[in-house]
């Protein structure tokens, strides 16, 4: 716009009646989301770009749409852009996705998250688990140091599924129809070190052979493993052949010799189950998809902002982040 078209309408401003200022202010706030999102995803073309059909790395700009700068590979000939291959690739209403990453920052409720950035409760659905896909590959390569190791069990949950279930169906959550632990409760295995670096694994079953099959990768060979002393968990360790501090939380032991403890495990599983509560049971199929939510929150909480959840949801890295802001 030139500086008289400009001049025209500023002039024009003070003319619009609130409602036409309210919506003027929201339209210029979508116009500004979308270029603050479009920067972030054009940040992962910064490093070097290859074409997610082949992986070839002499690619040509091949002009642009919807805002992104698009690509050409010069070996397969596909086009593409930095969104390409991405969780959220396709997905519309870019003026948008700032405000939901903010509802899922805050952790909200579909419905809260539908109403707040006025979409549909499916899209609000189907934009959560799209979200949620990178947060929830991201896990550490391995647990070094002191290092803990608990179970928490959930409800197994048919939310969503089509075929007859092989119970009668709960309201909200609901509670298991047996005391205890049962075939009802789904395992999942929490291990957390003391420099904060937390994975989980959801067991098939809560024994030896599945809880070995998921420490073993994670375990550097000169680390310590503390926890509650069952004899699964002493099992697993001596097969995998690392120091074992076994805590007997039923004897009143909680720390041995001021350091072995399972007090950071068993903090992060209390927080766990109390946000998991306010979605009145977690349908099982997506069970890993919230697991991998908490643990961002739980690591990110201090840089938690809509801008960062939505670059984990994009795979930006922290390096690319910072070149971002």
């Amino acid at each position: 716009m030139n500086k008289e078209d400009f001049q025209a309408l500023t002039a024009e401003i003070d003319k619009l009646t609130p409602h036409q200022r309210k919506l003027l202010t929201q339209r210029l706030s979508q116009i500004e989301n979308v270029q603050t999102v479009n920067t972030l995803i054009e940040s992962r073309a910064l490093t070097a770009a290859v074409c997610p059909k082949c992986g070839h790395n002499k690619i040509a700009h091949w002009g642009s749409a919807s805002g992104l700068q698009r690509y050409r590979c010069a070996a397969c000939k596909a086009t593409f852009n930095a969104l390409t291959g991405t969780p959220l690739a396709r997905l519309r209403m870019k003026d948008k996705w700032l405000d939901y990453a903010q509802q899922m920052e805050q952790g909200q409720s579909v419905r809260k998250s539908a109403k707040a950035c006025d979409v549909h409760r499916n899209t609000a659905f189907r934009w959560r688990h799209r979200f949620l896909v990178e947060p929830n590959s991201s896990k550490p390569a391995s647990l070094v140091g002191i290092a803990e190791a608990d179970e928490a069990f959930f409800l197994e949950s048919f939310k969503g599924k089509k075929k007859a279930m092989p119970r009668a169906s709960r309201k909200r959550g609901g509670k298991a129809s047996k005391p205890g632990l049962s075939d009802e409760q789904i395992p999942v295995l929490i291990c957390r070190d003391r420099t904060g670096n937390t994975t989980d694994f959801i067991l098939e079953k809560d024994d030896r052979t599945h809880i070995f099959e998921a420490l073993k990768p994670i375990l550097a060979s000169d680390a310590i493993l503390c926890t509650d002393g069952s004899r699964a968990m002493i099992g697993v360790a001596r097969k995998i052949g690392i120091t074992h501090r076994p805590v007997n939380l039923a004897a009143g032991i909680r720390v041995i010799s001021k350091v072995y403890h399972v007090q950071n495990v068993n903090a992060y599983g209390s927080r766990l189950k109390t946000w998991m509560r306010r979605f009145n049971g977690v349908a099982t199929h997506y069970l890993a998809n919230y697991l991998g939510w908490r643990r961002y929150l739980d690591c990110h909480n201090a840089q938690a902002s809509p801008t960062a959840f939505l670059c984990a949801s994009l795979g930006i890295s922290p390096v690319q982040q910072l070149t971002v802001t």
